[in-house]
């Protein structure tokens, strides 16, 4: 009975959601461990290659570029030059110093290009910084994805800013930002990093052990959700079985109970 053609358009459909939904766990988890491979892939130490390899204007940041040491070619924008607080180095606590960097070919004009974020070095009292740089820079250093923990920014009005989101430094540079940002390694002309000190990767906040983690629940979640598809189809096909059994046997019944003809 549950062969009839009438019902195979549900069987298929049970199938196909079924198939969907483990198809879809497979790739959530397939994402998590691509996401702790590159955590556990250190390419700081790889030969710098142009920004325009790894990363474009508009593309989201590609988690296999963590650390991955790129040339920018460029011009500083010191009038959105911020701090990026509770920062810690060697033990001591402080503040990056990030000024961004207009992306730029020698000859070109800046005004409209795409700004990357640079963080020029380290500094215990913002106070006390040198002025931000000015003119054409040539920069190497590593690239880093977004920050963006949830901390609250407890005043929005002022330079300082919690944790390194593009979000929230967008607000104080008048062009489009890169999906990520740089921690200069070397700058040309040298100014740009003078009288800060110097932030390498191994100072950066290290990505919890949880990082990637939300990828593996949505994997196993749809999987709960096939095998739910799963019991929802064999329900249906029980209570099918029991109503056309219930149904021959009824009508056995009521032959049985007709009187036969004299």
């Amino acid at each position: 009975m549950l062969l009839a053609p009438r019902l195979l358009p549900l069987h298929l459909l049970g199938v196909a959601v079924t198939v969907a939904a483990v198809l879809l766990g497979l790739w959530q988890v397939h994402v998590w461990q691509a996401h702790r491979e590159s955590e556990a892939r250190d390419l700081t130490s790889m030969r710098p290659v142009a920004l325009g390899e790894v990363l474009g204007p508009d593309q989201p940041f590609p988690s296999s570029a963590v650390g991955r040491p790129v040339n920018v070619s460029g011009e500083w924008l010191p009038g959105s030059t911020f701090y990026v607080t509770d920062r810690q180095l060697d033990g001591r606590n402080g503040s990056w110093v990030v000024t961004p960097v207009a992306v730029c070919a020698e000859g070109q004009a800046c005004g409209t290009s795409s700004a990357l974020l640079v963080v020029r070095g380290w500094t215990d009292d913002p106070g006390d910084v040198p002025a931000a740089p000015r003119g054409r820079v040539e920069l190497t250093g590593w690239l880093q994805p977004p920050e963006g923990s949830g901390l609250r920014d407890p005043d929005p009005s002022d330079d300082r800013l919690p944790e390194l989101r593009i979000a929230d430094a967008i607000q104080r540079v008048d062009q489009d930002l890169y999906g990520a940002f740089l921690v200069g390694r070397s700058v040309r002309p040298p100014g740009g990093m003078a009288g800060l000190e110097p932030v390498t990767p191994a100072s950066l906040p290290q990505p919890g052990s949880f990082s990637g983690l939300r990828n593996l629940l949505y994997g196993i979640q749809w999987w709960i959700f096939a095998g739910f598809a799963v019991f929802v189809w064999w329900r249906w096909g029980r209570d099918e079985l029991e109503r056309s059994r219930g149904a021959s046997a009824k009508s056995d019944d009521e032959s049985r109970q007709v009187p036969s003809n004299p």
